[in-house]
């Protein structure tokens, strides 16, 4: 099975038709027709699932916000912190992408806008092209991360965990994540001044002139925020409810900014269909994989295999998951690798005495290094859809780095300390 998807993955053929077609050849080969029902029955039940609901929802509070100027705004109110302080500018970009994430939890629309808002500011200051191309990537892809996290609601999925408990799980980890490339960005500034330079007395008056509504900037996404989460954590709403809360929120906003209008919403709603398409389709192939291969016997050779090269050890398990997840992460989309694995790995987890909804949190930080790894790296892709035509995808891939090294060291730190995810148990 696994020979016939590399195979077939290198013809360019889509990772949801291979995973599909892999599916119906061996369940026909080893089973025959009569074993078709039990395949379909399992992608039926994948679909069917109240939750999946929140997945359209979150995917259109982000592309709503995107074609708004709700974040170039709440970016503008926050240049007073970035005049006074050496580096403020990505300070700023990196704090405009924690309160973005906690409204949109995808990674395409955020590292977008941050490339067209962020970046360019930081170059045009002056700011050393690696430091400002890897805060503004690195940043970015921090909406899979902290809820309402789209990584994190499939996880939930694939793993039969309490959506609720895994966004409680994931706040702390991802603030730490965000604390720690806010200390990197300040303390590599505070060691060489050039890196980022503070802006001309001119610049300082000319920003200063320009008025500023803090309450239009500020106001509507913590409106948003605290709608979104204070529903979930307060449990006035589930995650479903919240998430069609959060697009009635982003939809009052942008009509009371007068920025709502048909286009706007035709655009979102196309870019929805895209991106949910996508992770349905993905969804399907990967149910009906993963159900062909548990009727054949593929989890107890898996657990036989891990728990063999891992002597039973519960950390020498995880770490050899956790190479896999990365490896995997490096060359699928991570829809595709929570969906294949997390049906096999999550029983093996359990069996072992660990927490899921911890292992959830887990699986998010692992994914967040293969968002910013080469060669296939999604978050620079996308920045690099919109950076300047001067900057390569090797100089991305490079300015990244640092990031990397942190994002392992936040994983690290949930491995050893549990209770960094568990706190509110």
């Amino acid at each position: 099975m696994l020979l016939l998807m590399v195979v077939l993955l290198l013809t360019g053929m889509q990772l949801a038709f291979v995973t599909g077609l892999v599916a119906l050849i061996f369940t026909l080969g080893w089973f025959g027709v009569d074993a078709l029902p039990l395949i379909t029955s399992r992608i039926y039940s994948f679909v069917n699932s109240y939750v999946f609901l929140a997945v359209p929802m979150f995917v259109l509070m982000a592309a709503m916000l995107d074609r708004s100027g709700i974040a170039r705004d709440l970016f503008d109110a926050m240049k007073s912190l970035g005049r006074k302080i050496r580096g403020g500018v990505a300070v700023q970009t990196l704090i405009v992408a924690l309160v973005l994430a906690s409204m949109s939890g995808v990674i395409g629309g955020e590292t977008v806008l941050l490339g067209i808002i962020a970046l360019p500011q930081m170059l045009r200051l002056g700011y050393d092209r690696k430091l400002a191309i890897g805060t503004t990537c690195a940043g970015g892809a921090l909406g899979t991360m902290l809820p309402p996290s789209i990584v994190l609601i499939i996880y939930g999925l694939s793993a039969s965990v309490s959506i609720g408990d895994l966004f409680k799980s994931a706040f702390l980890p991802a603030f730490i994540l965000g604390a720690f490339y806010i200390i990197y960005v300040l303390v590599r500034c505070k060691i060489n001044p050039n890196l980022a330079p503070l802006p001309s007395d001119d610049e300082l008056a000319v920003d200063t002139q320009k008025e500023q509504n803090y309450f239009k900037a500020l106001f509507f996404p913590l409106l948003a925020v605290v709608t979104v989460l204070g529903s979930i954590y307060t449990g006035i709403a589930s995650v479903t409810e919240a998430s069609a809360l959060g697009v009635v929120g982003i939809a009052l906003s942008a009509a009371i900014r007068k920025e709502l209008n048909w286009i706007m919403l035709k655009e979102s709603a196309i870019a929805t269909m895209q991106t949910c398409g996508m992770i349905i389709w993905i969804g399907i192939g990967a149910s009906a994989l993963v159900g062909v291969y548990n009727l054949m016997g593929g989890i107890e050779f898996v657990e036989q295999t891990i728990m063999a090269l891992s002597g039973g050890d519960a950390m020498t398990t995880l770490l050899i998951m956790m190479v896999i997840l990365f490896v995997l992460g490096m060359f699928l989309d991570w829809v595709g690798v929570a969906l294949l694995t997390m049906p096999i790995f999550v029983p093996i987890i359990t069996g072992l005495g660990m927490d899921p909804v911890w292992f959830g949190v887990v699986f998010c930080l692992n994914m967040q290094v293969a968002f910013l790894s080469p060669p296939f790296g999604p978050a620079a892709f996308y920045l690099k859809s919109v950076a300047p035509k001067d900057i390569s995808l090797g100089e991305i891939f490079s300015s990244l780095l640092p990031f990397i090294v942190l994002q392992i060291s936040v994983l690290s730190l949930v491995i050893v300390f549990p209770e960094l995810a568990l706190w509110w148990k």
